[in-house]
């Protein structure tokens, strides 16, 4: 049976309405509510329902953060996954953390651990990279299978169905391998109360990205966050003709 490993990040709460710092150095974290990446959270019901289904015997949650993002690797456990490792990564170094090392630290846990599995919800909804799936799979040299919305295991196998701009894509991935998860995939469960309390015994190792050998010198410079330009106010036309004629001066309507 395999060893799943799967990423889960603490991102800003989907529900909440980001704001800029005064400085533009970034966005405002402090006292805002935050939450497992909503991908993410379906990498964990993908790996939970593998287990169920006896393909998978053990799953392990990795996040990368401050000391809150134990919070997510709980919700993880409270989901079904058996235990959680937690890289801790605090202040400058957290906000200059990239995919790049990302994928790093999950390549050097995956052996570590002897995963057969790494999922990694598609991308996360506070950066949108993309990215830390394939470098994973690059760092590793192992095939990947991204934007998953379905995955069937076979003997040394698996085969998943992708959503690429014109429809579906069906690829066979022999194991091990690195599987990103899209929307489709599946939808994730509540975790119950009984699994709550279960998950405050299941164990969470800590370790830093030093004790991995991974260096987390940043490859950015963040020059400058800032709100996305306000919408100009619509104008009501009178007719088509009208519109034509706005549109062929190549005016803004």
């Amino acid at each position: 049976m395999a060893r799943v490993l799967v990423g889960v990040k603490r991102v800003i709460d989907y529900a909440v309405k980001v704001r800029v710092k005064p400085d533009k150095t970034g966005v405002v974290t402090e006292g805002v509510k935050h939450s497992m990446n909503p991908f993410d959270e379906i990498a964990v019901e993908e790996a939970v329902r593998l287990k169920e289904k006896k393909v998978a015997s053990e799953i392990i949650a990795v996040s990368c953060g401050p000391p809150q993002a134990q919070e997510v690797i709980r919700t993880a456990l409270a989901m079904g996954v058996d235990k959680g490792i937690h890289v801790e990564v605090t202040g400058p170094e957290y906000e200059t953390l990239q995919p790049v090392h990302v994928s790093k630290i999950l390549a050097k846990i995956a052996q570590e651990e002897n995963a057969d599995i790494v999922i990694v919800g598609k991308q996360a909804i506070d950066d949108d990279c993309n990215q830390t799936a394939q470098m994973t799979a690059a760092v590793l040299n192992w095939p990947q299978a991204t934007f998953a919305s379905k995955i069937e295991k076979g003997d040394k196998e698996i085969t998943v169905t992708r959503e690429v701009d014109g429809g579906l894509e069906t690829i066979k991935c022999k194991l091990p391998a690195v599987i990103s998860a899209d929307l489709r995939l599946n939808e994730p469960r509540y975790a119950t109360l009984p699994n709550i309390m279960k998950a405050k015994k299941k164990p969470i190792k800590k370790v830093t990205p030093k004790d991995l050998g991974v260096d987390t010198t940043p490859r950015i410079q963040i020059v400058s966050v800032e709100d996305p330009p306000t919408r100009q106010a619509g104008v009501i036309l009178p007719d088509v003709d009208t519109l034509i004629g706005k549109l062929k001066e190549g005016g803004h309507i």
